[in-house]
């Protein structure tokens, strides 16, 4: 009923196979311009905080993220994948004041909050390489060549905008006036 599988099938150095394929004739980048001039369809990656190593759940939720857009590109969409790093608000936080043996607010005061915020930019990339390693080993398909980052002043003032917009157009700003 069913063929036999050669017991000593060496699965890792076939999937390894695969995505060396992938890499060197440029798979991904293929799917990208292949189907361009057809309808737009935009990604942006929920970004992870890249300031602890990778867990098993990330490799579930980018799994969920991946179907989308591949999905997309198989109805003939223009996709574009752009990948993002969450560098600030509270895991990076927690994880510097750890380090430090800061327990409160008055703590980061004495410590220094310029000081205490560039070690929270610091760390923040402290696990990319892991990152970018488990992105190639499970195929996710994403530009991280162009990535985002949520510290930038571009992508502040583009959340504010985007609140801006939200608070202009909803019925929130004339209930609270």
């Amino acid at each position: 009923m069913f063929k036999s599988v050669f017991p000593k099938l060496d699965i890792t150095s076939l999937e390894e196979g695969i995505l060396k394929f992938w890499k060197t004739q440029k798979i991904f980048e293929k799917t990208i311009s292949s189907r361009r001039g057809g309808p737009e369809y935009v990604f942006f990656e929920g970004p992870p905080t890249a300031n602890g190593k990778p867990g098993v759940h990330h490799v579930e939720a980018r799994a969920f993220k991946d179907m989308f857009p591949r999905y997309k590109i198989m109805n003939g969409f223009h996709v574009s994948r752009r990948g993002g790093w969450d560098t600030h608000g509270l895991p990076v936080e927690i994880a510097v004041e750890k380090k430090l043996g800061i327990n409160n607010k008055q703590q980061i005061e004495e410590f220094g909050i310029e000081k205490f915020n560039e070690l929270c930019r610091k760390s923040v990339f402290a696990y990319i390489q892991d990152w970018e390693k488990l992105t190639d080993r499970i195929a996710f398909w994403v530009d991280l060549g162009d990535a985002y980052v949520t510290y930038t002043n571009e992508y502040i003032e583009s959340v504010w905008w985007i609140l801006k917009t939200f608070w202009s157009v909803t019925c929130f700003s004339k209930v609270i006036k």
